[in-house]
């Protein structure tokens, strides 16, 4: 067996907030729309992974996801645009990425990276 996919599902009571925050800031696709449930992506190749820690390292508290981008300046500013409240960073961190926290609509602590 060889698992092709992972998609982290974030229970939500107002999918337009999830588009302008997922969708608009994050320039990510619609790849599935049913009206009660939305999933978002990119057409890039993009690696299964899952992640179990103690801590968010750096002191920071588990987030709930982390989104790997190419241009961590232009998430930044776009989440900065959008209004939503940045919890941490922008930081380099010891282990090779920069990346900030950001609160999505419905609570989530987002961990945004580039590698460096």
């Amino acid at each position: 067996m060889k698992v092709k996919r992972i998609v982290a599902n974030v229970a939500a009571p107002d999918l337009a907030a999830a588009k302008r925050f997922y969708g608009e800031a994050l320039g990510l696709d619609v790849l599935m729309d049913h009206g009660w449930i939305a999933t978002y992506g990119s057409d890039a190749d993009m690696q299964a992974q899952i992640s179990v820690a103690t801590e968010g390292g750096s002191g920071t508290p588990v987030p709930d996801l982390s989104i790997e981008v190419d241009d961590i300046d232009d998430a930044l500013a776009r989440m900065q645009e959008a209004g939503f409240p940045i919890e941490y960073g922008p930081a380099d961190e010891p282990w090779g990425v920069r990346r900030f926290y950001v609160w999505d609509p419905f609570g989530r602590l987002v961990n945004i990276l580039a590698h460096l």
